[in-house]
């Protein structure tokens, strides 16, 4: 009978198949494919190549193991025909080696050998069944100390579902984390995701739609991506699992799935729920007094000023810009501070490698708070400080709309976008050019801020963001620290009703 397959050759054949670094050839990006990625090299729970693989190998003296990743050389090897060590499979459609089972063939064994191993055999199965019987033993024991399971996922969960305990902060906060990212593991994430019950729908867009789900009776928010937005999932996944973005004010992870549901693929993001909604909803609903629009405001700079900063360390953190803020990006806690949601579209960069990570997304921004070097395309997008810029620009407009929501002196105007008296409701690209870049508008900033101290100062940093040159607005940073020096109050915010 054959011996297994060598360490040695199984070595050679994952290289070939491209799943080692070894193996790594790149393709151009217009014939690249997003595939589910476990196997020891992985670092992230997905990778781009030529096509998707599956391998199933029997190493020597070992049982059965999957690996799943990217091809990128050799396609002749997806032809092979099982045998008993190994069976490859390729193909050639987005994550299509997600839920591919492989089978090895059976080896053939001499009817006299059966003779010799089969009182070995049945001696080796009631060994094998008192094993398991000790192994169940010690695994609850296990559970009731707490300790983790040999997948990964946290007791927290068990715990959870046998005495109904709220347990998703303790699960988010407890020591259970990939090591690279936010992230819970990927193996908890997935069995996180399929414990969520959806209960309702709270919002619908050209992204897809937000559920109020529940997890063991806790209200969590579930992102379902419409199939046209793929790479949007696939960005946010990827920044979530890959950089420590634990914040405040930034909106909480949880899990990212992606599952096959009523016969097509569903795209899932878990992230904390915020029953107040993102600011645009809230300011349709509440006016505000100073003292709340100020917290507000104080709240969203925090998050982007987390954003762009590059931090350094085992615990740090690339730079980032959003691209896409807008008060619809922007979501009211229950406290009442803000976080900024949504990095679909979000750019990184490192300083110390000097790569600039713009994803691979062909969405745009929205035209409304686009900055008018993107209207009339004169950005420069080999520079991760113009990304920045942007940010700022777009950011003037949401304090625009929280100021404009502002009681002074008895009276508030009714919610309204920026430039509601310049443009239609579904502004195209022109529309906005003419405005921002042709006549160079900003929104009209109302006569009575200037009555309040608070207000005149937000209105002041508004045109600060608004420079025609980039590169002369405010950074987030000088925009946080001047809030936070307004904001020296000591009365809590109350919303009025």
């Amino acid at each position: 009978m054959t011996s297994e397959i060598p360490r040695k050759g199984l070595l050679m054949l994952l290289v070939a198949l491209g799943l080692t670094k070894g193996g790594v050839v790149k393709a151009s990006k217009d014939q690249l494919v997003n595939c589910t990625c476990e196997n020891p090299h992985c670092k992230k729970p997905t990778c781009q190549g030529a096509w998707c693989t599956v391998v199933l190998v029997r190493e020597q003296g070992g049982h059965p193991q999957v690996h799943r990743g990217c091809g990128n050389m050799n396609p002749e090897l997806c032809l092979g025909r099982p045998t008993e060590f190994v069976h490859h499979h390729c193909c050639y459609r987005s994550f299509c080696n997600h839920n591919v089972s492989l089978v090895l063939e059976e080896p053939d064994v001499d009817p006299p050998l059966l003779l010799i191993l089969g009182p070995v055999l049945a001696l080796l199965v009631l060994v094998a069944l008192g094993a398991l019987g000790l192994w169940r033993v010690r695994r609850r024991q296990e559970k009731q100390r707490g300790l983790h399971s040999d997948l990964g996922e946290s007791s927290l969960i068990l715990k959870a579902s046998e005495q109904g305990d709220s347990m998703l902060g303790d699960l988010l906060d407890s020591d259970c984390t990939t090591g690279s990212g936010s992230g819970l593991p990927f193996l908890v994430q997935r069995t996180v995701a399929r414990q969520v019950a959806l209960v309702e729908c709270v919002g619908k867009g050209r992204y897809g739609e937000v559920w109020r789900g529940s997890w063991h009776g806790e209200s969590v928010a579930v992102k379902i991506f419409s199939s046209r937005d793929e790479q949007s999932w696939f960005r946010e996944t990827e920044i979530y699992n890959t950089v420590l973005l634990r914040h405040d004010n930034i909106l909480g992870f949880i899990a990212s799935d992606m599952t096959s549901r009523n016969s097509s693929t569903q795209l899932w993001l878990i992230t904390h729920f915020h029953e107040h909604g993102s600011l645009y909803d809230f300011l349709q609903r509440q006016p505000l007094e100073p003292q709340l629009a100020l917290r507000l405001a104080v709240s969203a700079a925090c998050g982007l000023a987390h954003l762009h900063v590059e931090i350094f360390g085992t615990q740090g953190k690339p730079a980032i810009a959003h691209r896409d803020l807008k008060s619809r990006n922007v979501l009211v806690k229950s406290d009442l501070q803000c976080c900024i949601a949504d990095l679909g579209l979000a750019v990184m960069h490192s300083q110390g490698s000097d790569y600039l990570d713009i994803g691979n997304n062909p969405r745009v921004g929205t035209k409304r708070y686009m900055a008018p070097e993107v209207l009339d395309e004169q950005i420069r997008t080999d520079c991760f400080e113009s990304y920045k810029w942007t940010d700022v620009w777009a950011f003037g407009l949401v304090l625009w709309e929280i100021a404009r929501r502002t009681i002074i002196n008895g009276i508030v105007e009714d919610y309204k976008p920026p430039f509601y008296d310049m443009v239609p409701n579904d502004p195209s690209f022109d529309d906005m050019k003419k405005v921002v870049c042709t006549d160079q508008q900003t929104p009209t900033i109302p006569n009575r801020l200037a009555a309040d101290p608070v207000l005149s100062g937000l209105a002041q940093m508004m045109r600060e963001c608004w420079y025609p040159n980039p590169s002369a607005r405010l950074t987030a940073l000088r925009i946080k620290k001047t809030l936070q020096k307004l904001s020296h109050h000591p009365e809590k915010p109350k919303v009025t009703h």
